[in-house]
């Protein structure tokens, strides 16, 4: 039958296999470092995996293809182990969420300190848009410096939040389209920048304005700038 189905360019795929995470259904799997659709009829052309995908691999196309098997699908998620390894044999890109029952002990006798990292992966190109931590969540959007500039950024900006960093000018990509996926997607309560002064920062800012109009929410918003010294600066 003729039905519409997702393809992925193997150019623009760069591995990082967010897009196995966020495909509910088992179509997609890592082959040689590459995202590949594994069987068509796993396939239900809803396209959850596209906002999950950093770089834009994946789009939508319409062709021959096997009808979508919902019966198979059940299947071979009840015969699948959840703790089983990522078919990209990645544990680093594994969506979950930390629990925290007890302070991190520094080494050389410091005073034992808390993270307040609440959930995994972190990085923005990383993070699944669907990812189950994000329902009913206080958002963070970080320069990824800043925690580095600021000593008590963990108590001062994370605590009770889920927290997505990133470096515009390293990554070199436009965070809006995946910020704009999780704004849409999840019941998102607030969502806080923090970014440095430095001027490449700005494109983080941006992103996450740009982010917030597309996505058509009005939920209460903040930006706030660290100075290179990690001083609060407005």
């Amino acid at each position: 039958m003729i039905r519409k189905i997702i393809q992925i360019d193997e150019e623009k795929c760069n591995g990082c296999g967010a897009c196995v995470t966020a495909c509910h259904e088992g179509a997609i799997g890592m082959v040689n470092g590459k995202a590949k659709l594994l069987r068509d009829d796993y396939c239900d052309g809803l396209g959850d995996c596209l906002p999950a995908c950093p770089t834009g691999a994946i789009s939508f196309v319409k062709r021959e293809a096997a009808p979508f098997n919902e019966a198979a699908v059940l299947a071979n998620k009840q015969g699948k182990n959840e703790e089983a390894p990522l078919p990209c044999g990645c544990p680093g890109t594994r969506s979950r969420q930390i629990k925290r029952n007890k302070p991190v002990h520094e080494p050389h006798h410091q005073a034992p300190s808390l993270s307040m990292l609440s959930q995994w992966p972190v990085q923005i190109k990383l993070v699944p848009a669907n990812a189950p931590y994000f329902s009913g969540a206080h958002l963070l959007v970080a320069a990824d410096c800043a925690a580095y500039a600021r000593g008590s950024f963990h108590s001062d900006f994370m605590r009770n939040k889920i927290t997505i960093i990133g470096c515009p000018k390293l990554d070199m990509v436009d965070y809006s389209e995946k910020l704009t996926a999780i704004l849409k997607n999840n019941d998102i309560k607030s969502l806080t920048v923090v970014r440095m002064e430095v001027p490449c920062c700005g494109g983080i800012e941006a992103a996450a304005k740009a982010a917030l109009r597309a996505s058509g929410k009005f939920i209460p918003w903040q930006v706030v700038t660290l100075s290179t010294e990690g001083e609060i600066l407005d």
